[in-house]
């Protein structure tokens, strides 16, 4: 009987002191390592990758995509749909993009793709202003509507051929930071009324921002929508 209690007692002695070496190892001395390393060699990934505005104040990160809409009209209504600020380049349609307590206009509410088909509330194959409401071809639709409406101005018309994929569809994550030159490209001359500034500047604001494919052939070119908005609002503030 003292044996097995010795023994017992033995593993159980074993066991805390293996707990404890594990715990020191893996739950300080590691992390605490990892973290040096990181805020020594990769600083600004290691911290969000956190972008700043013009008071200093951080403004969102470059890896995730926020939203540019107004204030909604009564702030109790949680039904009230998100109406765009259209003075700013806008984001990827998404149902995850929101605020949070560091900007009121930047959140993850949830992350994720819709799943549906491309043909579905498809009519005769094709998507059309007939799709039944709910559909991912209603939404395509309506979408590419509002995005020609928004963008056309007293001198420029967005045809509705011309509106790309990116702007009228969410990313697999529907957190995509990213739009296309196109997308961007479309939205210049809107931008540009909007904020009383010469089509020429805001072009060259875009150009600035707009990324090649990664190491020359992987991905496709991008503008980062809260990196070109940043520099916009330095454009219009200066």
């Amino acid at each position: 009987m003292n044996t097995s209690v010795g023994n017992t007692a033995r593993l159980i002695g074993a066991g805390l002191r293996a707990l404890l070496v594990l715990t020191v190892l893996c739950g300080v001395l590691y992390p605490l390592a990892v973290t040096g390393v990181a805020q020594a060699l990769f600083p600004d990934q290691a911290n969000g990758s956190e972008l700043h505005g013009e008071d200093g104040r951080v403004v969102g990160s470059s890896l995730i995509g926020q939203s540019y809409n107004l204030p909604k009209k009564d702030p109790a209504d949680a039904d009230e749909a998100a109406r765009p600020d259209l003075r700013w380049f806008q984001p990827r349609p998404s149902d995850g993009l929101g605020a949070n307590s560091v900007n009121t206009r930047y959140s993850l509410i949830l992350s994720g793709a819709t799943n549906r088909s491309a043909d579905n509330g498809a009519v005769d194959g094709r998507c059309t202003a007939r799709a039944e409401r709910g559909t991912l071809c209603a939404q395509v639709t309506g979408a590419k509507e509002a995005v020609v409406a928004d963008n056309s101005t007293s001198s420029y018309q967005v045809a509705p051929e011309d509106v790309p994929a990116d702007a009228v569809t969410s990313s697999g994550s529907g957190l995509d930071p990213h739009i296309s030159p196109a997308y961007a490209e479309l939205q210049v001359h809107r931008v540009a009324e909007r904020n009383r500034l010469d089509v020429r500047q805001v072009e060259k604001v875009v150009a600035e921002h707009t990324a090649g494919r990664t190491l020359g052939f992987m991905g496709e070119p991008r503008v980062n929508v809260l990196e070109l908005n940043t520099a916009l609002a330095a454009l219009t503030t200066s």
